[in-house]
């Protein structure tokens, strides 16, 4: 696969970044039936289109939070305390009292092969990204609003459901309007007061 163009692809995500956020929204206030069905079959399509490692844009530019299972793991692995491990690499959010990189780009990537140096012991958030084809998309999709102007992956997902589900939701048609005074629909019968 060819290494994703990073400046083309932000461009391209800024300018589709409306209404791919107009889509989620409506698909988390009215998800289809077969939306799980259609999230693990779009997932797989993704990824015969996209290797990770031609990107690595969420190592360069977001960062994991580390539980403290992800902590002991990664620490255990480059043969260090947890506390050490902490002072190097990490620091605390103040607002949400989560351990996150203290670099940007993650300091555990290799920028010359777009590979983890802790693939094995990495952070569960890190394994389970982007989180396309989690059950119940309807409860994390939210997230790929801010994950698809930082991630091809994400972008190709949102842009592929939304080609999928073209036209949904169909507009319902309303029965029992109108007209009122200049040309204002309402639906009758309005009753104030009664």
């Amino acid at each position: 696969m060819e290494k994703i163009d990073l400046k083309a692809f932000a461009i391209k995500a800024e300018e589709k970044k409306k209404g791919f956020r107009r889509f989620v929204t409506k698909i988390e206030n009215q998800p289809p039936k077969n939306l799980n069905e259609l999230a693990i079959e779009t997932d797989k399509q993704v990824w015969q289109e996209i290797d990770c490692t031609t990107c690595a844009n969420c190592c360069k530019t977001m960062t994991p939070t580390f539980t403290p299972k992800d902590i002991k793991r990664a620490a255990t692995f480059l043969h260090m305390t947890p506390a050490t491990f902490k002072a190097k690499w990490l620091i605390k959010e103040k607002k949400d009292t989560d351990w996150v990189n203290r670099l940007q780009p993650c300091q555990f990537l290799d920028l010359s092969t777009n590979l983890c140096t802790i693939y094995e012991a990495r952070p569960d958030d890190c394994a389970g990204f982007p989180h396309l084809a989690k059950l119940k998309v309807k409860d994390y999709i939210h997230i790929h609003r801010q994950n698809m102007t930082y991630c091809p992956a994400t972008y190709r997902f949102i842009e592929l459901l939304k080609e999928k589900l073209q036209g949904y939701p169909a507009k319902k048609k309303l029965t029992g309007l109108k007209v009122v005074g200049k040309g204002t629909k309402r639906k009758t019968p309005v009753r104030l007061g009664q």
